[in-house]
């Protein structure tokens, strides 16, 4: 019998990641470059002069970019999932009644 080589992947199960940002992240900045688009046609139509609107759309696009990269950085994978999920979690709960604990 001979030997076989075969390339293993070693990617299995891991995130999604693209030049630095991970998973959705990835998502949210090509919406951001979407909307950003639309906004510099919608801006060009009404007649706005095309070097204010290449000059809006650039610091726009920059602040989005630096913006997504940020929280990329800051909450990773899931973080910002658990950090929304966290304040969603009511900080303390109210019983007038002991109904509720007599049922025990």
């Amino acid at each position: 019998m001979g030997s076989s080589v075969y390339p293993i992947n070693k990617g299995i199960n891991q995130s999604i990641e693209f030049k630095g940002l991970k998973a959705q992240y990835i998502w949210y900045l090509g919406g951001g470059v979407v909307i950003l688009m639309i906004l510099f046609a919608v801006l060009y139509i009404i007649g706005i002069p095309s070097l204010i609107c290449i000059g809006l759309i650039g610091v726009s696009g920059a602040l989005l970019v630096f913006k997504i990269y940020k929280m990329s950085h800051q909450y990773g994978e899931y973080g910002m999932m658990k950090a929304l999920a966290k304040k969603q979690i009511p900080k303390c709960i109210k019983v007038y009644s002991r109904a509720v604990f007599k049922k025990l």
